[in-house]
């Protein structure tokens, strides 16, 4: 509790001088109003008229909850009798009238994961001990100008660590730390962010905040962003941040990767096939990375994405589909590759508990990492770590994955997954590929495309709207594209307790 009263403390203080990061490329958002509720903009435009929270681009909001705490809305507790508890205070606290105003958040996690044959090597199994802390301040200054401060601390301990990185284990890290300007003009919402953030504006696979990590993925740059009735517009230009462990001095601005693009959003017609709620996102993005790695080979790579994202609701199925072609150059060799992620569920009843079944299908294209002329190896930038691995051996590199999947809420709070996924290589030329874009040496050389089947499972337990308890379970079996290389199969038990507020 000091360590979390200190993180507080300092947070609060850090927000002042939040827009002074030099050098640095944050971004701009403007903040999404949380699940069910409004948010107070003021008398600038009706509420009915503002682009809808789910296809801002902010990451989702439940419960009141995001993972980028600054996209929360909790104007609500401006009514004295909506606050239950001491802490429904800390969420809006007034400084001056009703624009100037406190948001206080924190969290803390505990987790252990358990994880046989490390790196699936025939060795002995290795146990994290994982918490995180992290407080955040959020200062409104009137309707137009905000001021977001956020630290964290990632503590491991446990046994067969290995090296401990960055994202893992860290006294204290600035986690968030920016400014942004919003305003309505002609009816159009218009915002400007710059400092480091979370940045969550495209398919989950490609860009999110890795909650998975014990420290978020975080960018430093500018964003900017114009918002209709049923258009928006959002551009972006980031550099990464590399963590070290130490204090706050250590985790800096890295000029060796720059993150920018654009994307358009679309609400499109709820009369579209038959009756939806759906969002249409064209996107272009450009990477530079200075020490790109294929092949054994590091070199400068330019990467450009061309990209079409649909998602939401149409009836009772809920889809997610992005295809994405991939060009630029590695090394003077030409890149091109494609992405196409096909995710789909159907909700088996119209109550709130119903079941829903799906699959999602996935081809990620690989060739010419060992080789020379095109690289056809695709790349899935800074998405979902822990979508087809928990342990993170699998990433959308190389990869063609075919996985059938359920969900199942058999009383009012407990939520259960299930999925069981095959994988197989794309390239028979090209390696397998871990999470963190690492090739599992050797696996070039095999004959098989065979990369794994793996059996997954998911318990989330709600205990309040503050208090939740999550549990996870993977069978990974390894196929002969890793068994010939000498990899072997692996098991992975996790569990965690996070209090929110």
């Amino acid at each position: 509790m000091n360590m979390f009263l200190r993180l507080c403390c300092t947070t609060a203080a850090l927000i002042v001088p939040a827009a002074a990061w030099a050098g640095e490329a944050p971004a701009p958002e403007s903040a999404v109003t949380a699940a069910g509720q409004v948010a107070d903009r003021g008398n600038a435009r009706p509420v009915a008229q503002e682009y809808p929270t789910a296809g801002v681009g902010d990451g989702v909001t439940a419960g009141g909850y995001n993972q980028s705490r600054w996209a929360e809305d909790w104007t609500k507790f401006r009514d004295p009798k909506k606050r239950d508890d001491i802490l429904d205070r800390l969420k809006y606290i007034p400084i001056g009238g009703d624009d100037v105003y406190l948001t206080l958040s924190g969290e803390f996690r505990a987790r252990v994961n358990l994880t046989t044959n490390p790196n699936l090597r025939d060795r002995e199994a290795q146990r994290q001990d994982i918490f995180r802390v992290v407080g955040g301040a959020d200062l409104h200054l009137g309707e137009h100008v905000r001021l977001y401060g956020e630290l964290a601390h990632a503590g491991m301990s446990g046994r067969n660590l290995g090296a401990k990185a960055g994202q893992l284990h860290n006294d204290l890290v600035v986690q968030q730390s920016f400014a942004d300007v919003t305003g309505t003009i002609g009816g159009v919402d218009l915002g400007v962010r710059y400092g480091r953030q979370t940045f969550a504006d495209g398919p989950n696979l490609m860009v999110v905040p890795r909650d998975n990590n014990t420290i978020f993925f975080v960018y430093n740059g500018v964003r900017a962003w114009a918002k209709g009735d049923t258009i928006r517009g959002d551009v972006f230009d980031f550099k990464t941040t590399r963590l070290g462990v130490g204090g706050t001095r250590d985790d800096i601005v890295d000029d060796n990767r720059r993150f920018s693009g654009a994307t358009v959003g679309f609400v499109l017609p709820k009369t579209f096939l038959g009756g939806s709620n759906l969002y249409f996102d064209p996107f272009v993005w450009r990477l530079r990375n200075s020490n790109a790695v294929w092949g054994g080979r590091t070199a400068e790579e330019v990467r450009k994405f061309y990209g079409l994202h649909l998602y939401g609701d149409t009836g009772p199925v809920n889809l997610d589909w992005t295809v994405n072609y991939q060009g630029g150059e590695f090394n003077n060799r030409p890149i091109s590759a494609w992405l196409v992620l096909l995710q789909q569920m159907y909700k088996v009843g119209k109550s709130k508990t119903a079941p829903r079944v799906g699959f999602h299908f996935d081809y990620a294209s690989g060739g010419g990492s060992y080789g020379n002329g095109t690289l056809k190896t695709s790349l899935a930038p800074f998405g979902n770590n822990i979508y087809y691995s928990y342990q993170l051996y699998a990433t959308p590199t190389n990869m063609i994955a075919f996985a059938p999947s359920v969900q199942l809420q058999p009383t009012s709070k407990l939520r259960l997954a299930a999925e069981y996924q095959l994988s197989w290589r794309d390239s028979l030329n090209d390696a397998v590929y871990r999470a963190n874009g690492q090739a599992f040496a050797g696996t070039q050389l095999g004959n098989s495309r065979k990369i794994a089947d793996t059996i997954r499972f998911q318990a989330i337990y709600p205990l309040s709207p503050r208090v939740s308890l999550t549990a996870r379970y993977e069978h990974l079996i390894a196929g002969p594209a890793l068994t010939d290389a000498g990899y072997r199969s692996s098991d992975f038990v996790a569990g965690w307790v996070s209090f929110r507020f």
